[in-house]
């Protein structure tokens, strides 16, 4: 994945003066793989004007010392950290983990309450939701590139819907990782929490990996189907994006030789089309999922394939797409707004 992350940064920037509010990218050190602050830097540095970032959460850097319910608390502090590094501008004018998105396991019921009570206090100017994978594939290929498997039927779990009860009182929101035939059950949930804001990560992924051309054709189909679906609920918002990982079927992973920004736009196209689409410009942001993305291309050709794909867009709905509705569902920092102009 490393490597991949470091291709294409000779690519010739396309929009290089337009405003990014990186809507997911992740931060971690772990034996396998190290992508922390300075990694991140030199990617959003490479040439893309990346103003801010949202930090999702992936259990990194969880506090051993807490019970289990509260050890989710150690994430947000180090992004904060993090956060707080980058505001005081020693690392340049990226705001790097501007917003934040812990987790939380929401099958503890209300009991979440106090990690969501804690999670404030340790990022009161930051911490604006939580994420949980739930992630279910009959298919076992799907979760060997997945670094914990989520546990199975989460969603269902008793203790689910009483937990996500707390969000919207808080003012938080739930970031959602799902296949694309899960979609259904998302948008049960949106029904049942109209006052919650759901972000939809990597556009409710579809799961065509390891398929021929018809099985993805029919994921496809599925997949665009449910997207339509669940969009009519104005609670639901879509981060566009996530297509570097395997699970779309696309193969640029397995690639050996560099991926270029017209091959991507090409293979993206007709989703993040889709997306837009479905959601309109006012409830899409523009995401790298970086690290993870990093399987497929580097990060200068991701963000280049992005801009290609909306290039007869207006210049409305381009800042639209590429920072103002990150800045408005994350509620990003005042000064940060007045610097997008």
């Amino acid at each position: 994945m490393t490597g991949k992350r470091l291709e294409g940064r000779d690519e010739t920037i396309i929009d290089p003066d337009l405003p990014i509010i990186d809507a997911h990218h992740h931060l971690f050190d772990r034996p396998a793989l190290r992508y922390m602050l300075d990694d991140y830097l030199a990617d959003a540095g490479a040439g893309h004007r990346i103003v801010a970032s949202t930090y999702v959460e992936t259990q990194a850097f969880v506090r051993p010392d807490l019970p289990e319910l509260l050890r989710p608390v150690g994430e947000v502090e180090f992004a904060n950290g993090v956060a707080a590094m980058s505001a005081s501008g020693v690392y340049g004018t990226t705001r790097v983990c501007a917003a934040i998105v812990g987790y939380a396991d929401l099958r503890f019921g209300d009991a979440v309450a106090e990690l969501l009570d804690r999670s404030l206090e340790a990022a009161p100017e930051r911490f604006r939701g939580v994420r949980q994978v739930t992630i279910e594939d009959p298919s076992e290929v799907s979760y060997r590139f997945m670094m914990q498997r989520p546990p199975v039927g989460i969603m269902k779990s008793a203790g689910f819907r009483p937990a996500f009860r707390h969000l919207a009182p808080r003012g938080l929101s739930f970031d959602t990782a799902i296949f694309h035939h899960q979609l259904p059950e998302i948008a049960d949930l949106a029904d049942a929490f109209p006052d919650t804001t759901i972000i939809l990560n990597h556009m409710g992924m579809a799961m065509a990996m390891d398929m021929d051309e018809q099985g993805r054709a029919e994921v496809l189909h599925a997949w665009r189907a449910a997207l339509f679906e669940i969009a009519r609920r104005p609670n639901v918002v879509c981060k566009v994006g996530g297509l570097g990982m395997p699970f779309w079927g696309f193969g640029f992973d397995a690639r050996s030789e560099p991926v270029g920004y017209l091959e991507l736009a090409t293979a993206w196209k007709p989703y993040v089309e889709t997306a837009i689409e479905a959601f309109g410009v006012d409830r899409c942001m523009m995401e790298s999922n970086f690290p993870p993305d990093g399987r497929s291309c580097g990060f200068v050709p991701l963000w280049n394939a992005l801009k290609h794909i909306v290039r007869a867009s207006s210049p409305d709905e381009k800042a639209a797409l590429f920072h103002r509705t990150a800045a408005r569902v994350y509620r990003l920092a005042p000064y940060l707004q007045e610097n997008l102009s």
